[in-house]
């Protein structure tokens, strides 16, 4: 989760959708958004998962407006979180986007945050509850 001046791990890698369903329940949002931030501590745990786990094939899943308007040093917001994004990407982590952005006030930045991941973006309105399970598991193939 980032908000405010930071990110913080709220649920450590796992493969329960329960897990997850209930730890996304109590996300509160708006305010200031480090991407950046919540961007590098999931590439490091990513990278921390691969080695303890190197036999499981990551997915980072990524749900965002896009929009960073808080920085970790002297760079502006949006291009220190798509520097960031670009390591990922150059790491094969496999990742996908889910644009929170409510598709009236859609200025494009989840999608090119994806790109910069090498990503594929999808739309809130595309992930359902009974389309999230079967779009992530194709992902994985």
């Amino acid at each position: 989760v980032f908000q405010k001046d930071r990110s913080t791990l709220v649920l450590s890698p796992t493969n329960s959708v329960q897990l997850a369903r209930r730890a996304l329940a109590f996300i509160p949002v708006g305010g200031k958004t480090p991407l950046s931030a919540g961007l590098l501590q999931a590439y490091q745990t990513v990278l921390r998962e691969k080695i303890i786990h190197p036999d499981i094939e990551p997915l980072m899943i990524i749900l965002t407006d896009g929009a960073g308007n808080v920085s970790m040093g002297d760079l502006p917001p949006q291009e220190e979180a798509h520097l960031i994004a670009d390591q990922i990407a150059e790491s094969k982590i496999r990742s996908i986007v889910i644009n929170m952005e409510y598709e009236s006030f859609d200025q494009g930045l989840a999608a090119a945050l994806a790109e910069r991941l090498k990503a594929p973006c999808y739309s809130l309105n595309e992930m359902k509850a009974d389309t999230l399970y079967s779009t992530v598991k194709n992902e994985l193939k």
